[in-house]
This record gives structure tokens, C-alpha cells and sequence, in this order.
């Protein structure tokens, strides 16, 4: 046998095995290895594709896919999202994140406490009891809609079906993470990879007698809905649902500053490893519920919590090469290809080197042995260069001036500062292949069309045999062609159209954010969605005569600068991202925007703020004002309805001009008095 015949079986011996650990993995929840070993087999298969360019020729990593979207359990939307926490890496981000709440709310940092609870690195579920009866057990899922797992959360012990004690309220949504013991996982982890897979697995078992016999376990950590409210703190929620019955963390500890934060953060890190159970971190949540109340969410996350995780892990390695990738918005990103090294028990081959300015600053160079370091789900990154260890014959990178469609990249200046940007971008827009297929893979992604079985790999696929190329092709797909492709049953592909057929009614803010528009995050779509409010409106941007007139109106929200209205500008004067979205708009059904509180104290209202306020931060004002359904503008126009006068230096010609267009002023106090405060 020649060596290209043999290299050739060892590689499809290893595409095999992918195979069946990804059938292990994704459709039977038993994983047989970890997930280090996982991404070193995958590695390896890549490795060898680099090294044998005829392999590629096969075609066969291409068609190896991820699992089906489950159909084992009925779907229920939770009572309140399950949001993601925000991440802190080390003690700044702390400070920035307590300095946050303390200009949201308007108060010293001595007068907030912050509950301190281990993050657990298990499976997170919510448990709903009416009138003290466990009735339902969800999975997070997407943490709007997840899966009815009741029948096995049942299986354990710990888990009360029924509250005993005094006052239980009517509805009583309790939260918390499911894990394994380290002791009881050792006993059983021949059938796992690791505890949190044993976990995850176990709960996603069809016959909850299979989940019984494993050793599942949970703490409580928080609530969703709850009637009536009867807690003032989450250290009071926690203590009184311990007495209910539920396990709590021993280890929650209510502290004050970030010097406390710190200490309790270096107290747990030292003591994890004795623990029966695995954590990544500490969360730290507001303790005062009416502050956490006040402070409300993001898109995202809370306000109140954060996820402040251990120290970062780091390793040392050698780069191979560098590569460059192109990101949907054009930037032009280096990527360190480096010897495959295990970094917090995964196994890294990538690490980010951010921009140009970065490399050069460093003096990263190909064959340069590096240390790198990965933080909590963070994107590994190289962070010094040991320059000791560096060839005679070594040469300075030389960044590439050209996209990888070969068009010019240019560093955009920013008209305030007047200074370079560090990123390099290509401005071809969906003209350049490499954006176009970056575009295609936000537009799937969980914050945008959240379309279930079309994630970053298929669409690499599909794009490659030229299924989809646009974002409307995704609405037109022709699933004949995918029924020959290995990977691809008639069950997956069943499911597949369902995921697309129900992603096709959207909001218009998230349509709004969906479409990529540069500067244009979901803070900013919602903001623009609450202007335009149908997609018709929305339509006009399209047109170089209204859009003038439109953009010019957008300077009159607050939250959009002129940052973001030069982008909206830039992305629909390209006839090619009009025709797109046209294409796109057709195949949808775009819902109207949805006023939080259509009844609310400033329904149709316009507001706006100057001056600072003695009890509230502006942000705040402006959360409260839209939570009642008003509007927050950042300039005087005859728009306006109210003018709210600050205590603290309000400017003076913004309450002229008010007077002169006869827009009605309040007083500080008289704000108070509208918000019974």
C-alpha cells in the first residue's frame, strides 16, 4: 500500500470516530471521553487535512454535523427568562462592575450589599410550585422556552414535591443547578466524560427510571416568578427556602465592598479543590431586592449579578503559523495557530491576537514560543512572547494589507478622536464572500433568528455546496438536496424546517439587530425599534430621499449617537445590503414593535432629562420611563412632551428652548410624585 492510500484510512478511520462520539455526544447524551479528548481528535483530523491537501478533496469533515434538535421532551416557556450573567476576570472588572450599579441607582458604594454564592458547574433547571405542589421542572434551554423535564427532576431526593412550612407562597418558581458529586461521579464515570455531562445526560433521559440510578444532586439559587413577593434579600430567600426544605450552598455569604469581595473570592479558590463539587467562580448579586428591582436587565443579563470566575489558566506553546479571518463587519482578525496544548482542560490550537497594532506591540513572530491563557468561555489569547527562546533567523510579521477576496483593507478614523482605528476592515460587504458567510452565521446565532440546527458548521456546509449564499436563501432552502448528504435524516431535517418555518415571525428589533448593521447592537435595535415600530417604517431607510430625513430624527434618541446613525447611513447607501434585506423582509412576517407597558404612566409619551437628580441616576429614569411605556429623546424638538429639570446643574438652554416651543416643565419633585416615590 502506497503512503497516500494509508494516510488516506487513517483518516477516515478518525472521521468514523468523530462520527460515533458525536452520536455518543449530541443524540444519546453518554459521552465516552472527555471533552479535551473530543477536540484533540478533531485536531488531529484537521492537522492531517493541512498536511495532505487531497483529503480535503474528499469532502468528508464537511458532512460530519452536530446532533438534531431533541424532540424527547415538550417544549414550555419559562415565567421569567433564564438570562445569562455577565463575566469578571479579575479585580477591575469588579470595580467596574459595582461602579455600574452604584451610577445606575445613584448611591455610595457603602450602602449596597452583595450576596456571594459559588457558581456551581452543573445543569441549571427552575422548579414551579402552585400552592406548595411541584407541578412543573424546566431545563434553561434557550432561557425563554425550555424543556419539560418534571418526571426526572422527581428522581431526586433532595428535591421537595411538596413545601412544608408557613406563608408558601401561591406561585413559587425556584431555580437552581443540578450536579454530581465528585465521590458519587468516580463510581459511574466509566459512561460519562464528566460530572457535568453525567449531569446533563441523566436529566435528558427518556425513562426517568434510567435517570434515578444516578446520583443526582442540587442546590437552589435563586427565583423567577413568585406571588405574592415576599422576600426583601436574597440572603432572606435563601434562608427561607432552607428551612422549606430546599438544599442551599453552605458556602453563600452576604458581603459589603470590593475589598470583602476579594477576600471571599481568594477564600473559596483556595478551598474549591477540597469540595465535593466542581465551581468556576463566584456570582455576586445584588442583595436588595428592591435594588435589583431598580437596576432590572440588559438584553442579556441582569444588571445585579455577575459571574466572577477564578483565575484565568494559562500554558505555554509554539505558533506555527497566523492566519487571518474576517469577521461579519469586515475586521480582519490574526489568529495564532499554535501547537495543540491543554488549557483548563481543553485543548487549544487557536488563540487570538486581536489586531495589527497588537502583533507589533508584542513582536509576535511565526515560530515564537508564547504563553497563552484562557479565561472562562473567552476565546484563548496570547499574552507574552518569550524572546529567549526565539530563532537567529526569526523575521518580523508582516500584516497583510489585503482582505482574503484580495480587496484593500483600510483603518477607518474616528471623527471624534481624530485617531486610527487598531482594526484593519474590508468595506465590500456582502460583495466579499468571507463577510457574507460570517453574516449568514450571526444571522442564525441565538440573540438574532435563534434558528435551532443551523449553527456556525452547517452553514459553513451549506454554504460551501451553494445551498445558502444570502440570508433569504435560508427561508427557500431546497431540502431535497440535503437529504443526500451524510449526516442528514429525515428526522433532522424534519426539524430543521420546523426551527426555520417558526424563526420566520421576528420583532422588529431583533430583525433590526439580526441584519448586521455595524455599531448596532440589541440595546440600540430596541431603541430603534421602539422609533420605527413596523417593519414599513423601518422600509424607508431604503430610499436615499427618506432616509436623509429619517436618519436626521434618529439624532433625537437617546441612546443613538451619531456614531450609529453614520453606520445605518453607510449600510443602506450599499444598493447591495438594500437588496438583501428587501429579499429577506419578504420572507418574514415582522412583527410590530411591543410596548413593555402600553397602559403604563408615560404610554405615547416623549421624555427628556437635564440635570443631574438626587435619588436616581439618569439611566435609571430613562429604564423607568420606558418600562411605562414612554419614549427617551436626547434633544428638544416639538416632539418633546415633558422636560424634566434636574436638581444638579441643568443647562440652561435646553430649558429656554423647551419654553420657547411651549413644552411642558417639571421639577425634580414633581418627577417623584408622578413615580409615587
Amino acid at each position: 500500500m502506497n503512503r497516500k492510500l494509508e494516510i488516506i484510512n487513517v483518516y477516515k478511520k478518525k472521521i468514523s470516530l468523530l462520527k460515533k462520539h458525536n452520536k455518543l455526544y449530541f443524540s444519546s447524551d453518554s459521552p465516552i471521553i472527555s471533552d479535551s479528548e473530543y477536540d484533540s481528535l478533531k485536531n488531529e483530523i484537521l492537522n492531517l487535512e493541512k498536511s495532505n491537501s487531497f483529503l480535503k478533496k474528499l469532502n468528508l469533515n464537511k458532512k460530519v454535523v452536530g446532533s438534531p434538535p431533541s424532540n424527547k421532551f415538550k417544549k414550555i416557556k419559562h415565567l421569567k427568562p433564564m438570562l445569562s450573567l455577565s463575566n469578571a476576570f479579575d479585580k477591575n472588572d469588579m470595580k467596574d462592575f459595582i461602579s455600574k450599579i452604584t451610577n445606575f441607582l445613584n448611591l455610595k458604594e457603602e450602602n449596597i450589599e452583595f450576596s456571594s454564592e459559588p457558581k456551581i458547574d452543573g445543569i441549571s433547571a427552575t422548579l414551579i410550585y402552585e400552592n406548595g405542589i411541584l407541578t412543573k421542572g424546566l431545563s434553561r434551554g434557550d432561557g425563554v422556552t425550555g424543556e419539560d423535564i418534571l418526571e426526572n427532576l422527581k428522581t431526586i431526593n433532595e428535591i421537595p414535591k411538596k413545601i412544608k412550612g408557613n406563608n408558601i407562597p401561591s406561585l413559587l418558581e425556584i431555580r437552581g443547578e443540578i450536579y454530581i458529586g465528585k465521590k458519587d461521579f468516580n463510581k459511574i464515570k466509566g459512561n460519562f466524560a464528566n460530572p457535568r455531562n453525567a449531569a446533563g445526560g441523566s436529566l435528558r433521559q427518556k425513562d426517568s427510571k434510567e435517570t434515578s440510578k444516578i446520583p443526582l444532586k442540587y442546590f437552589a439559587y435563586g427565583f423567577g416568578a413568585i406571588k405574592p413577593m415576599m422576600f426583601s434579600s436574597q440572603a432572606e430567600f435563601l434562608e427561607t427556602i432552607k428551612n422549606w426544605g430546599f438544599s442551599t450552598n453552605p458556602l453563600v455569604k452576604v458581603v459589603k465592598n470590593l475589598e470583602e469581595i476579594e477576600s471571599q473570592h481568594s477564600f473559596i479558590d483556595s478551598k474549591r479543590s477540597a469540595l465535593d463539587y466542581d465551581i468556576d467562580g463566584l456570582v455576586y448579586k445584588v442583595n436588595d431586592l428592591k435594588l435589583q428591582s431598580r437596576l432590572g436587565n440588559t438584553s442579556n443579563s441582569p444588571r445585579w449579578a455577575i459571574a466572577y470566575k477564578f483565575s484565568a489558566e494559562k500554558a505555554v506553546t509554539k505558533i506555527k503559523d497566523i492566519a487571518i479571518q474576517v469577521g461579519r463587519t469586515g475586521a480582519i482578525t490574526p489568529v495564532a495557530k499554535v501547537e495543540p496544548v491543554t488549557v483548563g482542560g481543553v485543548v487549544v490550537s487557536n488563540a487570538t491576537l486581536h489586531n495589527e497594532d497588537e502583533i507589533n506591540r508584542k513582536d509576535i513572530r511565526i515560530g515564537d514560543t508564547v504563553q497563552i491563557q484562557r479565561a472562562g468561555d473567552v476565546i484563548p489569547q496570547v499574552i507574552s512572547v518569550d524572546k529567549t527562546k526565539r530563532s537567529q533567523d526569526s523575521k518580523k510579521y508582516i500584516f497583510p494589507e489585503k482582505c482574503l477576496c484580495g480587496e484593500i483593507t483600510q483603518k477607518e478614523v474616528n471623527k471624534s478622536t481624530k485617531k486610527e482605528d487598531a482594526v484593519r476592515r474590508c468595506l465590500r460587504g456582502y460583495d466579499c464572500n468571507f463577510i457574507a458567510k460570517e453574516r449568514l452565521k450571526h444571522i442564525v446565532s441565538k440573540d438574532a433568528f435563534n434558528i435551532d440546527g443551523l449553527g456556525k458548521k452547517v452553514i459553513d456546509q451549506f454554504w460551501d455546496l451553494k445551498l445558502i449564499r444570502k440570508p433569504s436563501d435560508i427561508f427557500i432552502i431546497n431540502y431535497s438536496k440535503i437529504d443526500n448528504l451524510e449526516g442528514w435524516g429525515k428526522l433532522s431535517i424534519s426539524n430543521l424546517k420546523k426551527a426555520i418555518e417558526k424563526s420566520k415571525t421576528i420583532g422588529i428589533d431583533r430583525f433590526i439587530f439580526s441584519i448586521g448593521i455595524r455599531h448596532i447592537g440589541q440595546e440600540n435595535a430596541k431603541i430603534l425599534g421602539s422609533f420605527f415600530k413596523t417593519i414599513n417604517k423601518f422600509s424607508g431607510l431604503f430610499e436615499e430621499k427618506n432616509r436623509k430625513k429619517i436618519l436626521e430624527n434618529l439624532i433625537e434618541l437617546d441612546g443613538i449617537g451619531q456614531i450609529q446613525i453614520d453606520s445605518i447611513d453607510n449600510f443602506f447607501s450599499n444598493n447591495k445590503n438594500v437588496e438583501i434585506v428587501k429579499k429577506l423582509i419578504f420572507e418574514l412576517k415582522v412583527k410590530n414593535f411591543k410596548t413593555l407597558n402600553k397602559k403604563g404612566k408615560f404610554s405615547n409619551k416623549t421624555i427628556m432629562f437635564t440635570g443631574g437628580f438626587e435619588k436616581m441616576s439618569r439611566s435609571e429614569a430613562k429604564s423607568l420611563v420606558e418600562n411605562n411605556g414612554g419614549k427617551v429623546l436626547g434633544k428638544i424638538s416639538k416632539k418633546l412632551d415633558i422636560l424634566v429639570i434636574g436638581n444638579s446643574k441643568p443647562t440652561k438652554k435646553k430649558i429656554e428652548t423647551a419654553k420657547e416651543l411651549s413644552i411642558k416643565t417639571i421639577k425634580e419633585s414633581e418627577w417623584y410624585k408622578l413615580l409615587d416615590l
